[in-house]
């Protein structure tokens, strides 16, 4: 059940489990909400006789034991926080338990017997939101860093935590608030045709706007991939050694090797990790024409993975394909696939059975391609370098970076509400119909962040947390 605002605005303790279900060395068992410590008075046996949890300062931890009438549960350590110095900004506490599944389950049984009841999935986050700990971009990020696997997902997260993304958003906002002030100024005094809105200033204004916004959702091709991991496609003509590179790349016999064309009739996809970064390899089955249908399946699915790719390593044979041909279906795939910003390197495989250099050498060169054998795992390192130069080259030190779909979408129909309000200056528009749009601008700013935020939108981001977050 997802979060509603209406219930997560009552002042009631909410208890849950914070650590993965399942048995594990200690386990966390989480309570939020007004008099949640003097709760835990109630069945809290402390071994520093006297110590009372609800007189206890914050930042304390207190062993003990938590009893339920004369049964003792376990031993345990309560961790104290005092509204607002907690994650929730409520009176809270963390009860550190062994971590078997039966006590997991007294506990929590035992805290709502006495009043507590279950939290849904992400209402500790979402009180935390409601109480200005976070604002809603912030907390969306939460979620984010629990499920970030690499150095780059978790940077991406840590910074929109941080409030960098938030921060942005806000200053674009806040430049419209202040210009829609004087349109709706100049509207109070439409009749006494009073202009207080300098329109050069406004056109000078929008264009920054506009930038800004565009250069934001432009980040999100970048940002997507860096959170999910890069998509590779290793393609080639059938038999020019895809399977055998990817089994070099990830150092591991993924993939079937056979000198028949046409072995790979499906793709295979790994993941591997270089520096930080996730990339996605998929070998795909060799592109040529086949009255197969399996492969003809194959080749379809092939073709498919390809468009979604964001790098295309073109694997060709060295020894057998001269630059000419190379030239031709690199060129056929670049028109097939219309994307200009995908990048395909050429790779030249079987230089382990060249007998002199290639026709056209220095071509090659021009083109990028990079000389391998993956028979023999030569230069792979080098493949691997020139993937970490474009995620490097794409992501600069100080670049805010957009990498949720929902903020994509609500900065898409800010741009749209932004060009409108272009639009109609230059058309002369009356300004009623203006500030329309600018108040339409500012509305999806503000879903953004979370200064405007339904019901459904709370519901949507904070229901695909996990229950105790």
């Amino acid at each position: 059940m997802s979060p509603t605002l209406t219930n997560l605005t009552r002042e009631d303790i909410i208890c849950a489990l914070a650590t993965p279900p399942g048995t594990g060395a200690i386990s966390i068992v989480r309570l939020s909400g007004r008099n949640c410590l003097a709760l835990l008075d109630k069945v809290f046996k402390p071994s520093v006789r006297g110590s009372i949890l609800k007189d206890a300062e914050g930042y304390t931890i207190h062993h003990g034991k938590i009893i339920d009438g004369e049964v003792i549960l376990d031993d345990v350590l309560i961790s104290v926080f005092r509204a607002p110095h907690s994650y929730t900004g409520e009176e809270a506490a963390e009860i550190g338990i062994h971590g078997s599944p039966f006590i997991q389950q007294r506990i929590i049984e035992l805290m709502i017997s006495l009043g507590a009841r279950q939290a849904e999935r992400g209402e500790f986050t979402m009180r935390a939101f409601l109480h200005g700990k976070y604002d809603l971009s912030q907390a969306e990020a939460v979620a984010d860093l629990i499920a970030s696997t690499t150095r780059t997902s978790h940077h991406l997260a840590l910074e929109q935590m941080r409030g960098g993304f938030s921060q942005k958003i806000k200053s674009l906002r806040q430049q419209l608030v202040d210009f829609a002030a004087l349109l709706e100024l100049e509207l109070d005094f439409s009749e006494e045709d009073v202009v207080f809105a300098d329109r050069g200033k406004l056109y000078s204004l929008l264009e920054q706007l506009t930038r800004e916004v565009t250069e934001l959702l432009q980040s999100f091709t970048l940002g997507n991939v860096l959170k999910h991991g890069i998509p590779v496609a290793i393609t080639g003509k059938p038999n020019v050694g895809k399977s055998t590179l990817l089994n070099a790349i990830i150092n591991e016999e993924r993939a079937i090797v056979s000198e028949i064309p046409g072995t790979t009739r499906d793709y295979i996809e790994d993941v591997i990790v270089l520096q930080g970064t996730a990339f996605r390899f998929i070998d795909t089955a060799g592109l040529r024409s086949t009255s197969d249908a399996v492969e003809t399946m194959g080749i379809e699915k092939t073709r498919e993975k390809i468009s979604q790719a964001r790098i295309i390593l073109y694997v060709f044979d060295i020894t057998a394909l001269e630059p000419e041909e190379l030239k031709v279906e690199l060129d056929e795939l670049r028109t097939e696939l219309n994307k200009p910003d995908v990048l395909i390197i050429p790779i030249a495989n079987k230089t382990d059975m060249l007998v002199e250099s290639p026709h056209h050498f220095s071509d090659l060169v021009e083109w990028g391609t990079i000389f391998i054998s993956a028979k023999r795992k030569e230069n792979i390192n080098l493949i691997l370098e020139s993937l970490m130069k474009t995620v490097q080259t794409g992501m600069q030190t100080d670049q805010v970076i957009l990498s949720n779909t929902r903020h994509y979408q609500a900065l898409q129909y800010s741009l749209f509400a932004l060009e409108a309000v272009e639009k109609g200056f230059h058309e002369k528009i009356s300004t009623d119909l203006i500030a329309i749009e600018l108040r339409q601008a500012l509305h999806h700013l503000g879903t953004i962040t979370g200064e405007i935020a339904p019901d459904e939108v709370l519901g949507s981001v904070f229901g695909r947390f996990c229950i105790g977050k």
